[in-house]
C-alpha cells in the first residue's frame, strides 16, 4: 500500500539544486523533496507521498492521523519496523535472511 503520510520537518537544505527534508514519520525519519512546497519550514508538518511534500498540514491533523495509522499498522506496513531495522544492521547477512524469513 502506498499513503501519503504526515511528518514533521526537521531540517531542510538545497541539494544539487534541489530543496530537501529530513522528514520525522513517527519516529522513522527520510529525506523528502520539498519542490512543491518550497515555503516548508523547520517545525512545520507536510504530507509525503512517494518521498515528495505535496502540501502543509496543522500539527493536531498530522498527530491525529499518525496515531490512527499506527494503530491500524499502517506505519510499519508503509516503513518496516524501525527496532527491527536496526537490529538487522548488526547481523550478519544469513542472520538478516533468517530473521525476515
Amino acid at each position: 500500500m502506498c499513503l501519503a503520510v504526515p511528518g514533521k520537518v526537521l531540517r531542510t537544505e538545497e541539494r544539487d539544486g534541489t530543496r530537501m527534508a529530513s522528514v520525522d514519520f513517527g519516529g522513522v525519519v527520510k529525506e523528502v523533496c520539498l519542490e512543491y512546497v518550497p515555503d516548508l519550514r523547520v517545525g512545520e508538518y507536510t504530507i509525503v507521498h512517494v518521498g515528495f511534500a505535496l502540501q502543509r498540514l496543522d500539527e493536531e491533523s498530522a498527530r491525529q492521523t499518525l496515531e490512527l495509522f499506527e494503530n491500524l499498522g499502517l506505519l510499519e506496513e508503509e516503513f518496516g519496523d524501525p527496532w527491527q531495522a536496526a537490529a538487522d544492521m548488526g547481523q550478519p547477512e544469513d542472520a538478516q535472511r533468517e530473521v525476515r524469513l
